[in-house]
């Protein structure tokens, strides 16, 4: 895969097959991406970089789909363990890790045990979730609340802050239908009013959510309907930085003072937005899996404006 400096963002309510292709083609391994003024620039993720005085980093992690087992990738669990080693090796240890969501496939019997004990090894000091559509499509996310809620409210929602930075866990996956779209409902968005109500417009904010908060593909329900109405409550903040799963492929946008991340999976590809008959698992030679899966980390230094975001396979 190339990496291109000098490619255009996507700036398009939805995403053409030529825009993600363009997309694809500088969303490449190991970058670090920042963007300032709507412009976007990148550097080797051998460079120097990180650690100014007040930062952080943190890691996310995405659409595991601990229970799936079937081509391309039989053993997730292999591959979620590979990611978590990248992890562990990253100078300086993340201060914590996000899950966007699928956990499980499906819920299968164990799943939940089994990413459980596999995120042990993560080397970093706090883990934070929000569920996919599949950890809550058998009972209504009451096991996903029960294993990973603590700290949360509703439905799973939370909010924290973190050496100035304020963090938003959004779940859109309660009302999902396959086609359908995401949605968060009148009793987060209300509680999300509330939560960045007190809050300062220089409060640098992230969310964090499953499914995309912009118009990635529709059709496919790679977005949600209420979006919106979210995104409004953080129109007034200076930095605002969204990250979600569900897609399984690198895609960013920005739109005003909002930059969107979708980020990869740990267990499958999925196709290009709007190719083929839907999402599902992109079956591809097993020699090339690992180069459409991985993890990102996410770098914050006081007083430098946008995070930086670096997208790194495991191929």
């Amino acid at each position: 895969m190339q990496i291109r400096d000098d490619a255009p963002l996507l700036e398009s309510p939805a995403t053409s097959r030529r825009g993600f292709l363009q997309c694809m083609a500088w969303a490449g391994t190991g970058v670090v991406w920042s963007v300032a003024g709507g412009v976007l620039s990148s550097r080797s993720l051998a460079a120097p970089g990180g650690g100014g005085s007040g930062g952080f980093s943190f890691v996310q992690i995405s659409d595991t789909h601990i229970g799936f087992d079937k081509e391309p990738n039989p053993d997730p669990v292999g591959t979620l363990h590979e990611a978590l080693a990248r992890v562990n090796v990253l100078e300086p240890a993340p201060a914590f890790l996000i899950h966007t969501g699928d956990l499980t496939h499906a819920q299968k019997a164990g799943a939940f045990d089994t990413l459980a004990e596999a995120l042990k090894a993560a080397r970093v000091g706090e883990r934070f979730f929000v569920p996919g559509e599949h950890d809550v499509f058998a009972d209504g996310g009451k096991e996903f609340l029960a294993r990973f809620g603590a700290g949360t409210q509703g439905d799973g929602w939370r909010s924290f802050d973190w050496n100035g930075v304020h963090f938003i866990g959004l779940v859109n996956v309660l009302g999902f239908k396959s086609g359908g779209l995401g949605g968060l409902g009148t009793e987060q968005l209300e509680w999300l009013e509330k939560d960045v109500t007190p809050l300062s417009a220089s409060t640098p904010i992230v969310v964090y959510t499953h499914i995309p908060l912009w118009p990635v593909y529709a059709e496919w329900g790679w977005t949600t309907s209420d979006a919106p109405q979210a995104l409004a409550h953080l129109k007034r903040f200076g930095s605002v930085t969204v990250l979600n799963g569900h897609v399984h492929q690198v895609l960013q946008k920005v739109e005003g003072n909002v930059r969107f991340h979708t980020a990869r999976s740990t267990a499958f590809p999925q196709p290009p937005p709007g190719t083929g008959p839907g999402p599902g698992p992109l079956k591809v030679p097993a020699d090339q899996v690992r180069h459409l899966l991985g993890v990102r980390e996410v770098r914050y230094v006081q007083g430098t404006g946008p995070l930086a975001v670096i997208d790194a396979t495991l191929g």
